[in-house]
C-alpha cells in the first residue's frame, strides 16, 4: 500500500485475505493518509518466516500435562456450573496454562467455538491428544444439556487412571534404581576393576580356577564387542517400537508378550481391566447407550492383544447373545465378575456390578502395586548374591592360591 505520511511517500506491505481487509487493518493502524494499494507476490521474508513456523510445529513434540489437563477439566465444571458462557470460560483457563501444547489446544478450541463451531467437534480436531474417552463425554453433556457434570465425571475418570499411574511409578521406583547401581557396578568391575589383575594373574604360572577365567572372557568380550552390543541393541529397540507403532500384527505379538512377563503382565492386566470397568461403568450410569459406552471404554485399553479379547462384548451384544456372554467370551474376566454382570443385566442393576467389579479389579491392582517391592526382593537378593559372589571367586581365589605358593616357597 502506498501512504503520505508528513508530506513524504510511504510503501507498506500488509497480509491479509482480500482487498477490503488490507485496507481496514492499515486504516486501524493510523500511520497515515492512505493513497492506492496493488495485489503484490508474498514477500520472500514472509515465506520464509511461514516455512519456519511450520517446521517448529512439526518438530516441536509437545505431550500434555495429564495433571493441568484434569486440573483444566476441574476448572471448566465450576465455571460451568457458575452459569459461565464457554467462551468466557476457555479465555479465563486459557491465560494461566503453562503447558505449551494444552494451551496451543485451548487457544484453539476457544477460537473454533467463537467461529460458531460445536464444542465436541472442536475437541475432536485433538482425539490424539486428548483421547476418544474425552470426546464421547464431551459429546454426552453436549447432548443431553449436562455438560458441567460431564466435565466432573471425566475430570474423576482421569484422575483415577492418573493416580494409579503415580503409584505404579512410585512402587517401582526402588527395584529400578537398584538394577541400574547394579549394572552400573557390574560395569565398572568388569572394564576397569579386572584388567589390573591381568598381569599378576600372569605371573601366577598356574591353572586360574573357573570363575576367574570367566571374568577374564567377560571383560575381553564387552571390550572387544561392547560397542557392537550396544549399537545392535539400540537397533533392535527402533525396529521393535516401528513394528509396534505402524503394524498392528506386531502390536500384538508385543502386547501379548508383555501380559506374560513376571509380575508386570499381572499389573498392566489388572490396571487396564480396572480402567476399562470404570470408565465403562461411569458411562452407563451417565446415561450413554450401551454400544457407544463400549466404545469410549475400550479406547482407554492401550494394550492391543487386550483390547482384541475386549471387542468380544461388543460382538456379543450386536449377535444378541447378552452383555455377560461377551464378557466369558473374553477370557479375561474371573467367573465371579461374569457372574456379578450376568446378575446385573437380569436384575437391571448394572451400574452397581459394573461398579463393583472395577472395585475389585482396582484393590488387586493396588495390591499388587504396594507389594511391588517385596515381589522382586527375592530377585534382587539372588542377583546382588550371585554378582558378588562371582567376584570373590574370580579375584580372591588366585590370591589365596599366590600367597599358598609363596608360603610354601
Amino acid at each position: 500500500k502506498k501512504y503520505i505520511k508528513n508530506s513524504e511517500e510511504h510503501f507498506i506491505n500488509i497480509e491479509a485475505e482480500n482487498f477490503i481487509d488490507a485496507v481496514n487493518s492499515f486504516k486501524a493502524q493510523r500511520i497515515g493518509v492512505f493513497m492506492g494499494a496493488e495485489e503484490v507476490d508474498e514477500p520472500f521474508d514472509i515465506k520464509i518466516k511461514k516455512l519456519k513456523t511450520k517446521l517448529q510445529h512439526i518438530f516441536e513434540i509437545h505431550s500434555i500435562d495429564n495433571e493441568e489437563y484434569i486440573a483444566i477439566l476441574e476448572q471448566i465444571y465450576v465455571m460451568l456450573d457458575a452459569s459461565l458462557s464457554i467462551n468466557d470460560i476457555l479465555e479465563e483457563v486459557g491465560e494461566n496454562i503453562k503447558n505449551k501444547r494444552l494451551k496451543f489446544i485451548v487457544d484453539s478450541l476457544r477460537s473454533d467455538v467463537e467461529s460458531g463451531l460445536s464444542l465436541s467437534a472442536a475437541f475432536k480436531k485433538f482425539e490424539k491428544d486428548l483421547g476418544k474417552l474425552s470426546i464421547s463425554m464431551i459429546e454426552l453433556g453436549e447432548q443431553t444439556g449436562m455438560l458441567a457434570e460431564s466435565f466432573r465425571d471425566l475430570a474423576e475418570i482421569l484422575r483415577e487412571i492418573e493416580e494409579n499411574r503415580k503409584k505404579l511409578q512410585s512402587a517401582t521406583r526402588y527395584p529400578v534404581f537398584v538394577l541400574i547401581a547394579m549394572a552400573i557396578a557390574f560395569s565398572i568391575v568388569i572394564l576397569f576393576v579386572i584388567p589390573p589383575f591381568k598381569s599378576t594373574f600372569a605371573q601366577l604360572g598356574t591353572e586360574l580356577p573357573m570363575p576367574t577365567k570367566f571374568l577374564l572372557w567377560l571383560e575381553w568380550f564387552l571390550q572387544t564387542f561392547g560397542l557392537y552390543i550396544l549399537s545392535v541393541s539400540m537397533g533392535v529397540a527402533i525396529l521393535i517400537n516401528f513394528s509396534y507403532q505402524k503394524y498392528e500384527k506386531a502390536r500384538l505379538i508385543i502386547d501379548k508378550l508383555l501380559l506374560k512377563i513376571y509380575i508386570v503382565g499381572q499389573v498392566i492386566e489388572y490396571a487396564l481391566l480396572g480402567r476399562f470397568l470404570y470408565s465403562f461403568e461411569k458411562m452407563t450410569s451417565a446415561g450413554v447407550p450401551l454400544m457407544d459406552a463400549l466404545d469410549t471404554s475400550l479406547g482407554v485399553v492401550d494394550n492391543a492383544y487386550m483390547k482384541k479379547k475386549l471387542i468380544n462384548i461388543k460382538n456379543s451384544i450386536v449377535e444378541g447373545k447378552g452383555l455377560a456372554n461377551g464378557f466369558n467370551n473374553a477370557h479375561l474376566f474371573e467367573n465371579m465378575i461374569v457372574q456379578m454382570i450376568a446378575s446385573g443385566e437380569n436384575s437391571g442393576n448394572l451400574v452397581r456390578m459394573l461398579e463393583k467389579a472395577s472395585n475389585y479389579y482396582r484393590s488387586k491392582y493396588l495390591n499388587i502395586v504396594e507389594n511391588i517391592s517385596t515381589l522382586i526382593e527375592p530377585i534382587l537378593i539372588a542377583g546382588i548374591a550371585g554378582f558378588v559372589t562371582m567376584l570373590a571367586f574370580g579375584i580372591f581365589l588366585p590370591m589365596w592360591n599366590m600367597a599358598s605358593a609363596v608360603q610354601g616357597n
